[in-house]
Order: structure tokens, then sequence, then C-alpha cells
């Protein structure tokens, strides 16, 4: 039974240090001057740091390092939400979810890491759906204008004809914005797991890989790789590099609902691009930068010359930057039925967008009245309109531009 409703904080940011979640941290104390809440650390003087950053002398903070059993169940026994920032989380993570599932405290991180997900899955949901603890990954850029973004399609489509589109499409349109370090990080050691661990490359090579193993997979292929046409938005395709994660999030999303989609649910995402030769050129360059990435040597030289961890874009980037998604929802026998949604953002996606929108999703695990018990959820399954609505705060709309 969950008793987080005793406990100290409402929430508490582990990671607070780092490139976002100080972004997180900022925000917070800049919107939430009722909350009850803290920031967490391997470092108290990073921590100090942290508060004269962003001018919140008084702000509580708790000194916790992730490879220690106690004080994982210290920090996570103090609040009633946990927010995580701190990746790679399949090197990082692993402990504070444990901790959070063993003793009922709420939860969501920003991971993008299908592997690591899928590799506690098994060993952590059974203790979650015990305690009532709710436990959501991927609340930022990926993976929640996809996930919500069908989750919204879906229920216009029910609203204007009655049911459920069984095909859907997600596409990438413009945007503007950098790449931190922490991301890199978290690529790249997904790329060396990929290549060293034959468990974690069937998980990224996997279409149904956050699927819950007692269902039996769709008929979904892998992510588009190559250059299409799409005759619904009338322009060439590429690959989208976060389709590797938004898709399986998507999927799970339906398997979560019961299927509420039907078993026979498609998802595919991709990016829209200017014309062929575009596509072309960025198909190909990441099909190189992929193989690179696969050779260790290659991959070593790669990074070095990459964002390293802590650093990310400018304050004036982060406000300049924008992002916009299309959810295309197919009618099953009228095209002219069909349902399209464009999630749209402003900030840049990876960070400006990408902290509002995980503090926004730890409010909802600390405030809303939720519909799910204690579990590993998706943003859409155990978020829904409360995000929604909440995200419209932070300047992420959900707009019906249904042709």
């Amino acid at each position: 039974m969950n008793d987080t409703l005793d406990r100290s904080f409402d929430l508490v940011i582990y990671g607070a240090t780092g490139f976002t979640g100080a972004l997180v941290a900022e925000y917070l104390h800049q919107t939430q001057s009722g909350l009850s809440w803290a920031i967490a650390g391997r470092s108290q003087s990073k921590l100090d740091l942290l508060k004269d950053r962003i001018n919140a002398p008084d702000l509580e903070t708790i000194v916790a390092d992730s490879e220690s059993p106690d004080d994982m169940r210290r920090l996570v026994t103090s609040t009633r939400v946990v927010i995580s920032t701190v990746g790679p989380y399949a090197r990082f993570g692993t402990p504070l979810v444990e901790a959070c599932a063993a003793e009922g405290t709420h939860y969501c991180d920003l991971t993008g890491e299908p592997q690591w997900m899928a590799s506690i899955f098994e060993r952590v949901s059974p203790l979650a759906e015990e305690t009532g603890a709710r436990l959501i990954h991927c609340c930022g850029f990926d993976s929640i204008p996809s996930d919500l973004g069908v989750f919204v399609a879906q229920q216009s489509m029910m609203n204007k004809h009655g049911l459920f589109a069984t095909k859907v499409s997600g596409r990438m349109g413009k945007s503007k914005g950098a790449v931190s370090g922490g991301t890199v990080a978290s690529m790249l050691l997904a790329v060396e797991q990929a290549v060293s661990d034959p468990i974690a490359r069937k998980v990224l090579n996997d279409p149904y890989g956050l699927y819950p193993s007692e269902l039996s997979p769709g008929s979904d292929g892998p992510d588009q790789r190559g250059v299409r046409w799409d005759d619904h938005f009338e322009s060439w395709t590429g690959p989208f590099v976060m389709a590797a994660i938004n898709s399986k999030v998507v999927r799970r999303s339906n398997a979560l609902a019961s299927l509420v989609y039907g078993a026979d649910f498609s998802y595919d995402e991709s990016l829209l691009v200017d014309n062929r030769r575009s596509g072309l050129l960025m198909a190909g360059g990441m099909s190189i930068g992929m193989t690179a990435l696969a050779i260790p040597p290659l991959r070593r030289l790669i990074s070095k010359r990459l964002p390293q961890p802590g650093e990310g874009p400018s304050v004036s980037e982060q406000e300049n930057g924008f992002f916009e998604f299309f959810v295309h929802a197919h009618h099953p026998t009228d095209s002219e039925k069909d349902v399209r949604i464009c999630v749209k953002g402003k900030r840049d996606p990876g960070y400006g967008a990408t902290s509002r929108m995980l503090a926004q999703a730890g409010l909802s695990l600390a405030f809303d009245d939720l519909d799910v018990e204690g579990g590993i959820w998706t943003p859409a399954s155990a978020l829904g309109n409360h995000l929604v609505n909440r995200l419209a705060d932070v300047d992420i709309t959900f707009e019906d531009v249904s042709p």
C-alpha cells in the first residue's frame, strides 16, 4: 500500500546538478512557490552551487550516491515523487528505480534507452505493483510528443467517428535545437551495449522490445531506414533517429491499455524532409555514423569530438528553439475522415522543452488523481489528459489540424 502522503517532500530531483536536472530545478523554483521539494546528487558542493545559481538559498538538499542502497532508500523514503535525470540510466539508473519500487515512491525519468528499460521490467514491475509505486520512463522529447500525440489523435478519432485508428503515423516536422553531452553519453552506451550484448541488441532491433512479455507482438517491422514518399503529407520522409525509442513506447502504451487500439494496431515514425536528395543524404549519414560508432576505436575518436556530459545548449539556444511533431491517424475505410494532430513546442526540444515536460510529469505524479495503480507505465498510459492539460502551461500544445 502506498504511504507517500506522510513524507517530507512532494518531489525530489535526483541528478539536479547535471545539465537537464539544473534546468528542471530552475523551472520549479521559478514557478512552483508552494511546492515542498529538494534537490539531490552526489556532491554537496555542487548542490550548493546550483542553489546559488538559481537563487534558492533555502532549498533543501540531499547527498546520495546511486551505488549506495542505503543512500537510495534514504532518498526515496523522504519524498512522494522522484524525478531522475541521472544518465546514462543503464549505468546509473537501476538502484534508484529499484528503491522507488520497493518503497512505494513514484518516479519519472528521461531515459531513451530501451535496452535498459527492458532489462528491469520483469524484476521491478511486480514490486511496484505491490507497493503502489508508479514508475514512468521516457518523460521528455522522447517520448512525450509521440506517445501523447497518438493518445490525443485517438481521442479525436473516437470523438469524431466512434472508433480508434488501427494505423497511426508520426512525422517529425521542423525543429531547432542542440544536443547535450548527457544525450550523447546515453547514445554511445546504447551502441556499445548493442555491439557487446546480444540481449540488448535484440531489444534495440525489436519493434516490440518494450511489449509486455505475455502478449503476442503485432505486425510492425523495423523503423524506417531509407527514403519514402508520404501521400498524406505530400512529402518525402527519411529516418528519424528517435523513432527507435518512440515507436516502442507508443506500442507499449496500447498494450498497457489492454490493446484498446486493437491487437493489430500499427505505428510508424519518420522525419519530413524537403526533398528526396536531402532524405538520401540523411539516411546515408545515419547509416555511416552508426556503422562507425559500432567500431570501438572510431567510437572513442568520435566521442571526443562530441559534447561531453554536463555540456549543452546556451540559454539563447534553448529559448529560441522549437519543434513540431505530427500524428496522423488513418481512418480504416475513409481517408477523408483521417485525423491529424500537431504537437507544437516552444524552446529547443531536447532541453528547454524537455526539462519542462519532465517537471510537469513529476508534478502530475505528485498531485493529479491518476487512474492507474503501481507498475511501470508510459506517459500516455499513466498520465494521459492530466499531462496534456499541464503541458499547455509550458507552451506545448496538441492542435487538431486534420486535413
